[in-house]
């Protein structure tokens, strides 16, 4: 028997500036039409399913403003003006940012949207280089269709005019755009509400996280990120704050009592962050229960669990129970999520037919069912965020989950179970010495301190807080200001602002991040009378959004052999394999590791390197598959490429394929169009003629390792290599430039 607990993790920081009265950010508002909202529903159609769904504070308090407060935020403002009366800057705005959303599943669904998008062409062209291009008519269609691609695709099923209006597509009017909005704020008033009712069914727990998320072990102090890093360099002052500790805990709680009725017993520490010295304060707030990441668990061992080149877990049977941890009289249970499964579903698993990719993940947890021998179910967590991996699903991940929860429902091997209600019928026998310090993301907090920009904001909290503390002893500030500038020092502890900051993670709206997290600072001085200190009205971050992949400046001329033979790539395109998805990281990498790309007048040429020699890596693949968007339809697909059974196969845009078998080495293949070679690296040249490219036509690329008929491994992780079919006189442009 498998207890499945899946933990859903619902989470945005807080955008909104109170003192200017302004929120620069849509994602409260789209992800609860979409994403809060929707995953409810998914439960309502299975009555009998369970699980928890943590809420952050942070979100639910933005719920509530949007619906008992009447707030808006930039994005809804420009949505609800008359298309005929926008000025420039309105129109500038619309082309810059209406068309964020995953352009696969999200826009090119959808003819006039997708239209709407080739016209702007990002990527391209700038917005005023494209605003001559839009009239009124498409501008009230873009107005409208950003909105509606946002809306879950469970309420089109339940709203017939909503769903006709989507049917129609195009020529709307300022009423059908109402009608939309209108929907969202509708949506918006019932997710808190839905959550309550599911809840009080017994369908689900709910639970918190600290009030702003926060990294809890880093407020308490900043020197336990020493504990998996003792080299790491810290902000200037290195102590914590164990206070405000206290009041994120503490308002979590009330604000959750208050809402739903009772206090929560689980938390999910902000990004899974944990150290033994936050045991007694959790437990002093009446916290039962904590969850955080198998490599926590893993440290706290001594590598005892932890997982083999194969990404086997050694030891199964230690990692799929629960643990108690205990600092003096104080104790609270812990379960460990499974990175990897949790990471099939944040990940991969979109890249697959629903019900194919429900299947792998119901083999999974067959495997650890196996695997594990005690008397115990095996309890096998998956934690991941609720919101962030579902845009990147086709139809918004619907076809997956009503698989998933149907064969959940349906096996009766698996059990799902609420987490609370599985640890108090199964109390847990063991007791870790020591829980160690660190995150679900590597297990420790290098993307929040370290860097040089993550201390300096630690640095700016620090004398912000320093001078508020100074100003709060003086009898004439009134104290509702004081309350209102502690209110900022809280919001900026959030775990979001550093998030962007550093080298980790990086979006299109790095600039905005970081400056949401300057005036929050600002707003303490702001409040009190005072001036901000004028380093903070200074970027904080030093770059600009980081680039998916250089291109290459001349032509290569290559010997596909699959030997690694640095000049001839030298002058290639160049992709290092990262996490493109900005909001969410992957606990464990792939063995992709670089992808290096050019051409010459004949084909297009590309190299991949793994994490160990190719011939070695593909033996556990059946596939590597090369996939177009541009050309559209075209995959090239490497079949059991380190075997004697190497099998080429090329897809077509039209619903026909042709395969071919290369002969002589299995290593080194040539064939009269495609030459293959695979040694210590993959090398691969297709001509241009095949693929029907002619110069300057866009190519559009992405590489699949595929394993039991699933995506296990993608570069890039998200979008395509893009690059341009080149010209004769390609290396005299270059040269020139």
């Amino acid at each position: 028997m498998v207890d499945l607990a899946f933990l859903w993790h619902q989470h945005q920081p807080y955008y909104p500036d109170d003192v200017a009265g302004e929120n620069p950010m849509p994602w409260v508002r789209l992800h609860g039409v979409k994403d809060y909202y929707g995953m409810a529903l998914h439960l309502q159609e299975f009555p009998e399913m369970r699980c928890t769904i943590n809420l952050v504070p942070s979100l639910v308090l933005q719920l509530q403003t949007y619906t008992e407060r009447g707030a808006s935020d930039r994005f809804l403002d420009v949505s609800r003006i008359d298309a005929a009366g926008l000025n420039e800057s309105d129109c500038l705005f619309l082309l810059n940012h209406f068309f964020m959303a995953n352009a696969q599943t999200m826009i090119r669904p959808f003819s006039r949207y997708f239209e709407l998008y080739q016209r702007r062409a990002p990527g391209r062209n700038t917005a005023p280089e494209a605003l001559r291009r839009f009239n009124d008519r498409d501008f009230r269609d873009l107005q409208v269709w950003f909105n509606l691609a946002w809306i879950h695709p469970l309420v089109f099923e339940r709203d017939t005019d909503l769903r006709e209006l989507r049917k129609r597509g195009r020529n709307f009017s300022e009423q059908d755009k109402k009608q939309v909005l209108d929907k969202h704020l509708e949506i918006l008033k019932a997710v808190i509400p839905i959550h309550k009712k599911l809840a009080d069914s017994g369908q689900i727990e709910l639970t918190t996280t600290p009030y702003f998320h926060p990294i809890l072990p880093l407020l308490l102090d900043k020197k336990l990120a020493r504990e998996a890093l003792p080299q790491v360099k810290l902000p200037r002052y290195t102590g914590g704050y164990p206070e405000d500790a206290a009041v994120h805990v503490r308002r979590a709680v009330e604000q959750h009592a208050a809402i739903f009725g009772t206090p929560p017993r689980g938390m999910w520490p902000a990004e899974g962050s944990v150290c033994q010295s936050m045991i007694p304060l959790l437990a002093q707030h009446g916290i039962k229960w904590i969850a955080t990441d198998e490599e926590i668990l893993g440290q706290a061992t001594q590598g005892f669990v932890s997982r083999d080149a194969q990404g086997l877990v050694r030891n199964p049977e230690l990692l799929y129970r629960p643990y108690r941890v205990r600092e003096g009289e104080h104790e609270l249970s812990i379960v460990f999520r499974d990175h990897a499964l949790s990471d099939m579903i944040g990940f991969h698993y979109q890249r697959s037919p629903g019900p194919e990719a429900a299947d792998d993940f119901m083999k999974h947890l067959h495997g650890i069912q196996a695997a594990v021998n005690h008397d115990q179910p095996a309890l096998v967590s998956v934690i991941l965020d609720g919101e962030n991996c579902w845009e990147h699903y086709p139809e918004g991940g619907v076809p997956f989950l009503r698989a998933l929860y149907e064969r959940c429902l349906r096996i009766p091997e698996i059990r799902p179970v609420r987490l609370g209600e599985y640890l108090e019928q199964n109390p847990p026998r063991d007791t870790l010495p020591r829980l160690f310090a660190g995150s679900w993301i590597n297990h420790n907090f290098s993307i929040w301190v370290g860097h040089e920009e993550d201390n300096t904001a630690w640095d700016a909290i620090h004398r912000a807080r320093e001078h508020l503390r100074g100003r709060a002893q003086q009898a004439h500030i009134p104290p509702e200001r004081i309350r209102r500038a502690w209110e900022e020092i809280y919001i900026a502890e959030g775990s979001d602002w550093f998030w962007w900051y550093g080298d980790e993670h990086s979006s299109s709206q790095d600039a905005l991040f970081d400056y949401l997290f300057r005036k929050h600072v600002q707003n303490v001085y702001l409040i009190l009378g005072d001036t901000p200190p004028p380093e903070l009205s200074r970027p904080i971050s030093r770059r600009g959004q980081r680039a998916v992949h250089t291109l290459p400046h001349r032509f290569l001329e290559v010997k596909v052999d699959g030997r690694e033979t640095f000049f001839e790539w030298i002058s290639a395109g160049r992709y290092i394999c990262q996490n493109e998805r900005g909001t969410m990281a992957m606990a464990a990498q792939g063995p992709l590791r670089e992808v290096l790309f050019g051409f010459n007048l004949r084909e297009l040429l590309v190299r991949i390197d793994f994490d160990a020699p190719a011939k070695t890596v593909l033996t556990r693949f059946e596939a590597i598959r090369i996939g177009f968007v541009e050309p559209p339809g075209w995959q090239i697909s490497i079949e059991h490429p380190a075997s004697p059974r190497q099998e080429i196969r090329v897809v077509h845009p039209k619903p026909q394929g042709e395969s071919w078998s290369p002969g002589g080495d299995r290593n080194v293949s040539t064939t009269p169009e495609i030459r293959l070679g695979i040694d210590r690296i993959l090398e691969l040249s297709v001509p241009f003629e095949l693929l029907g490219i002619k110069v300057d036509q866009p190519i559009q690329f992405h590489i699949e390792l595929v394993e039991g008929g699933q995506s296990r491994d993608r570069a890039p992780r998200e979008g395509t290599i893009n690059l341009t079919c080149p010209s004769p006189d390609f290396e005299q442009i270059m040269w020139d430039v």
